[in-house]
């Protein structure tokens, strides 16, 4: 096998993601045949070199294992919390096979969320260059006006950056509506601060679907193994990137009424049939 980055080892075994893998590398809890390593662009061979982390050996996985899971609100979406909050991990009651989070869901959030050991279908999904959309259901307090929801479509300053595109559409009105929501890109509680930003503060948000893949009949707390088929689905979505610039298209603005719609919405006028016709219009006058 050909020497590889340390992250890319950690990730394709199962350890983290990538980007998680990286910032096990720099706090130093990796080695290499006994030696602390802390360099990310330090290489390896898994099988002919001993790779541990936190003291335990790295070995290829027997299979790859995909999860589809309902995280529950007040859970943390890591593998380990030093406050002793539940974990994402907790949930899965009966798994012997080790786990990681695909993504992340903010504390308060709910909804669907991917798990797996396959540490490149991880970075795939999560990649920012990969554009797979992920929707949400949310709930906020007030309505938005149309002005507020087009600068939500079109993109909102962030921490210095301008949000993506994103989907917007009502879904049930009321004095605290139901929205829903398709990102591209998921910075730290993005849609929160959207709406914050809007003037409007989130009652509840749910993940519901990311790229192909939906929660289905899942309940909080419940997970499912995802079928091949799933999974190609998912990894076909990755493949496709679609334009950012048109993620939101389909969820965007009540779409316009055709001229042909506006004249079948128009109450038809009484009109006599002329004799032999089956037309509805009266018989034209021979000229002379």
């Amino acid at each position: 096998m050909a020497e590889e980055r340390l992250q890319k080892i950690l990730a394709s075994v199962g350890i983290a993601s990538r980007r998680k893998a990286e910032e096990i590398i720099i706090e130093g809890r990796v080695t290499v045949n006994g030696k602390t390593v802390t360099e990310l662009g330090t290489k390896a061979d898994l099988e002919t070199d001993h790779i541990k982390v936190d003291g335990r050996l790295l070995r290829e996985p027997e299979k790859h294992v995909y999860l589809a899971l309902y995280k529950p609100d007040s859970v943390v979406t890591t593998a380990s919390d030093p406050q002793g909050r539940a974990t994402v991990l907790d949930l899965l009651h009966g798994l012997k096979v080790r786990v990681f989070p695909v993504g992340r869901l903010d504390y308060h959030s709910e909804g669907l969320l991917i798990l797996t050991n396959d540490g490149e279908f991880a970075n795939s999904i999560t990649s920012a260059k990969s554009h797979v959309p992920k929707t949400y259901v949310v709930k906020i307090k007030g309505n938005l006006t149309p002005e507020a929801e087009e600068k939500f479509r079109t993109g909102i300053p962030l921490s210095g950056k301008r949000t993506a595109p994103a989907g917007l559409r009502l879904i049930r009105k009321g004095d605290n509506p139901w929205y829903e929501v398709r990102l591209i890109e998921g910075r730290n509680q993005q849609i929160r601060i959207m709406f914050k930003h809007l003037g409007h503060l989130v009652e509840k948000l749910r993940r519901v679907k990311i790229g192909p893949l939906e929660i289905g009949k899942l309940n909080p707390g419940e997970f499912r193994h995802l079928l091949p088929v799933e999974v190609m689905a998912l990894m076909a979505a990755v493949h496709e990137s679609p334009d950012p610039a048109k993620t939101g298209t389909a969820l965007e603005r009540p779409a316009k009424r055709s001229s042909v719609a506006n004249r079948r919405a128009t109450p038809k006028k009484t009109v006599k049939k002329g004799i032999g016709h089956g037309t509805g219009r009266p018989k034209p006058k021979k000229r002379q």
